[in-house]
């Protein structure tokens, strides 16, 4: 066995990680999103199958991309190269650590924009800027906020900015001081918006949206809307994951770690929904209005309420954090490659890698008004980034992993790593060879399009066709091990 690298860069404590994987998995789509399918999908029902989503699919993975980072120590494609190699590999396996990093990068560079809807709100919810009478009234304010190029570019410019300030002050007293306060003060608003909701006159209708427990709800696009939501709510093959696990002390539990950040993801999601859906009930609007409900529905909601502009303020203050988290884990990959692998130092790498995205960022931004008319087989440039990132190169990214260390790895390595007991570590192989890509596999091919999986209905094919890869997996697992390798 490889003598251990010794880390550059540590998190000063295990809530560290904590923290800043929560804020990486709490987005601005998690805000609305997840609340929206529980109330959609059948309420508590949905978080149950969800919850057994995130064990099925999300942990197994997240542990595989905290045990490659922290194993390897450095960015995604170091420190898959580096655990490889340990394993007697072939370092193209690395490809897998390129294509996250890149995937992050991609991502970063349309949820800029996004993230500037979230200032640029905030800005016109304390000047006065959001007035109306109805949501026709607010959606022509959103149109004209993406119209005008100079004004979305100077705040998705500022979203940019900001990550880059906090990135290129390094991982302790960039990242994880900035944290440290935004993850909690984010909770703490939340918590606020709750208690505002309480008295909205909504909040028993909020509150039966999101846990009535409805089975008959749970259809076949509800189940795989919960897989889905499992994998991706999580950050997993962006990069994001795996580079913070880079940071993480020996001595700190990945399995531990790794469940408190699920739980904590979806208590967050489960907040906000508490937070929003009663206000929304309230004046009688549409729970399924999507992104419209935090910049259409909201914005007119807080404004036919008491203390509405205070409120509103409080809510997208909550919102531009939960973006600024994801924000930075989403650069982290890249910035710390530059300064681990190419001796850049991070203030440089961190700058430098801001002014390519904010030149990629700008293309996307253009999308929503000079550019509208720019496409590509009907995609605009910021469709383009979604689509590749979300529906191919995460998906892959995670399967990816998944062979890896399922197949790949000597066991020694992960055992080392993980440090589970015999029973606990022959599951989560047992996860991560077969359970998670199987699930991976069906999201897959639900996001493309490629089939129309009836779950409900086909489970029993889908369980014997479990059986029989499992089956073949472990006679074949020493060979295709071998082959794997190269």
């Amino acid at each position: 066995m490889t003598a251990r690298r010794q880390p550059k860069n540590l998190w000063l404590g295990r809530w560290g990680f904590i923290l800043a994987a929560t804020g990486s998995a709490v987005g601005l789509g998690n805000i609305w999103k997840f609340p929206y399918m529980t109330g959609e999908y059948g309420g508590g029902a949905f978080v149950l199958v969800y919850l057994a989503c995130i064990l099925a699919v999300g942990v197994p993975i997240m542990m595989v991309e905290i045990g490659f980072g922290r194993r390897g120590r450095g960015s995604p494609i170091d420190a898959i190269r580096r655990v490889v190699k340990e394993s007697g590999g072939h370092s193209a396996w690395s490809l897998f650590g390129w294509m996250a990093m890149l995937c992050g990068f991609m991502i970063l560079s349309f949820y800029v924009v996004v993230a500037g809807w979230s200032f640029a709100y905030l800005w016109k919810t304390l000047s006065g800027g959001l007035v109306g009478n109805e949501v026709a009234d607010m959606a022509a304010i959103f149109e004209a906020n993406n119209a005008n190029p100079w004004n979305l570019g100077f705040w998705s410019t500022l979203v940019t900015v900001i990550t880059m300030l906090i990135v290129g002050s390094g991982v302790q007293k960039g990242i994880e001081r900035s944290v440290s306060w935004m993850m909690p003060g984010m909770v703490l608003m939340l918590a606020i918006m709750i208690g505002y909701a309480m008295f909205s006159g909504g909040f028993p209708q909020g509150v039966a949206f999101l846990f009535s427990f409805e089975v008959g709800k749970l259809s076949s696009e509800g189940l795989l809307a919960a897989m889905g939501h499992a994998f991706f709510t999580l950050s997993l093959a962006s990069g994001a994951i795996l580079t913070y696990g880079s940071y993480l002390p020996d001595r700190s539990s990945i399995a531990r770690t790794t469940f408190t950040v699920a739980i904590a993801d979806t208590v967050v999601a489960l907040m906000a929904g508490l937070a929003i859906f009663p206000v929304i009930f309230a004046n009688g609007m549409d729970p399924a209005a999507g992104p419209g409900l935090l910049f259409m529905s909201l914005p007119l909601a807080f404004q036919a309420m008491p203390l509405g502009t205070l409120f509103g303020a409080i809510f997208f203050i909550m919102l531009s954090m939960a973006a600024l988290t994801s924000a930075i884990s989403m650069i982290e990959a890249t910035v710390a490659w530059l300064n681990e692998s190419k001796g850049v130092s991070r203030r440089s790498a961190a700058w430098g890698v801001g002014i390519l995205l904010w030149l990629v960022s700008t293309l996307a931004m253009l999308s929503f008004n000079v550019g509208a008319d720019w496409t590509l087989l009907g995609k605009h440039f910021f469709d383009w980034l979604d689509y590749l990132t979300s529906r191919w190169m995460m998906p892959l990214g995670g399967l990816g992993m998944a062979l890896m260390a399922g197949f790949l790895l000597r066991n020694e390595v992960f055992k080392s790593e993980l440090s589970l007991s015999r029973p606990q570590y022959a599951l989560w192989l047992f996860m991560v060879r077969y359970v998670s890509p199987l699930g991976i596999v069906l999201i897959f091919i639900d996001a493309l399009g490629i089939a129309t999986l009836d779950m409900a209905n086909q489970w029993p094919w889908l369980l014997a066709l479990l059986v029989v890869v499992t089956v073949i997996g472990e006679l074949a697992s020493p060979r295709l091990k071998r082959q794997l390798a190269g």
